[in-house]
């Protein structure tokens, strides 16, 4: 049966849609929901083989369901690493690789042009525990490694970053962590394994908001983080197991439904973004794109060796500040005003008041986030009716 199958010989399209399906003494097609929060064992005997670990198998699902394995096994092989781990949230899975790795006095490395909430986690709750973060610029190499010190415990970054879709040079930046006995984290939202994979260019562990493009419908909040067996069994899990940030079933048999359509979505997201972005590069009243498919991107090259498309957000800056910004996301009218990214719906945000609005005024400017700054997730409606509803207030 297809459960015997090596799915490492085949295309991510397939794996997407076949891999993690243990089918039960039902037969059933479709994965099912295991709505259970314990199981029962056999004997006294197999209760506590389970639970030392001497034996494989269910235990409570707070960190093995059923539902919740299948699709940490196909997450994980669509991003070509070992094991995947899935969490309540992409903030949970960026929590727990800090939880599980770091202990007091040690230091991290990140890029400024992450999620506000990202750099808040590192900066003020990991701080609060005596772990030191310094943030970078994404692009400047030499600032990676400048920053490194000998209590530096791993580089953190995002690429595409959130809201400038910046792009960082994976391979490269892992060659610097590497060198100082580091780990490199790549945030891989915005890509998904679908036009990205960090771990195949050297990455170490890889995060997920699943919440994103992997549901793509704006369902269910869920997170997961991919890596190797080491690394994930010996750090990752006891925190999970402990912690209990955990992923119900529902939101993985949601999620497992998502990467099924992930390949032909992100083409038709790739597809829609690209055309907006050269189309807004065209606007008087738009000062500048930032999308990595345009040759006007100080990325563009990178970005076409390091992914196989150029993602479905793009961001731009209006001539006129927060007010202009304003103006055009409100008179739009079939777009959705909402921070959330990834939908089949079209979005529209203000960063600097949402997203990264709990950022000071100064770590903002840092990161380069202006007040003239929108960003949009470009959905799967009609490239024409999103031109004509920005057109309300371009």
């Amino acid at each position: 049966m297809s459960e015997d199958l090596d799915w490492q010989d085949y295309a991510i399209e397939t794996q997407a849609i076949r891999v993690g399906h243990k089918r039960t003494p039902e037969d059933e097609h479709s994965i099912p929901i295991f709505a259970t929060s314990s199981y029962v064992f056999e004997s006294a005997e197999q209760a506590s083989l389970r639970f030392t670990g001497k034996q494989p198998g269910n235990i409570y699902s707070r960190f093995t369901n059923p539902t919740v394995s299948a699709f940490q096994d196909r997450l994980a092989l669509m991003e070509q690493g070992e094991r995947c781990l899935a969490f309540a949230s992409g903030m949970a899975a960026i929590m727990a690789v800090g939880m599980a790795l770091l202990k007091s006095g040690d230091h991290v490395v990140c890029s400024r042009s992450v999620f506000g909430n990202t750099l808040l986690t590192f900066q003020t709750y990991f701080g609060k525990f005596g772990v030191t973060t310094d943030f970078v610029k994404l692009t400047d190499l030499a600032a990676w490694e400048a920053a490194i010190k000998p209590n530096t415990r791993f580089l953190f970054l995002e690429t595409p970053s959130n809201p400038l879709i910046e792009i960082g040079d994976i391979a490269a930046i892992a060659e610097i962590a590497h060198r100082h006995g580091c780990l490199l984290v790549v945030d891989n939202v915005f890509c998904t394994p679908v036009l990205q994979k960090p771990l195949t260019l050297g990455a170490d562990l890889v995060v997920h908001s699943t919440t994103k493009y992997i549901d793509g419908q704006g369902r269910c909040v869920g997170g997961a983080v991919v890596g190797s067996e080491a690394i994930i069994e010996k750090d990752l899990y006891p925190y999970l197991r402990t912690g209990g940030a955990t992923m119900s079933p529902f939101n993985a048999w949601v999620f497992l439904a998502g990467l099924e359509t992930l390949a032909l979505r992100m083409k038709a997201h790739c597809d829609n973004a690209f055309e907006l972005a050269k189309w807004l590069e065209q606007q008087p009243n738009v000062e500048k794109v930032h999308y990595p498919g345009l040759a006007s991107h100080a990325q563009h090259e990178l970005a076409k060796r390091q992914q196989s498309h150029f993602g479905g957000v793009v961001s731009f800056e209006l001539r006129g500040g927060k007010e202009q910004a304003w103006k055009l996301i409100d008179s739009t009218k079939m777009l959705s005003i909402t921070a959330n990214l990834g939908d089949v719906k079209t979005t529209i945000t203000h960063p600097a008041t949402t997203t990264h609005g709990r950022l000071t005024p100064e770590l903002r400017a840092e990161a380069g986030i202006k007040d003239s700054l929108v960003r949009i997730s470009v959905g799967l409606e009609n490239i024409e009716d999103i031109k004509n509803d920005l057109l309300n207030g371009l």
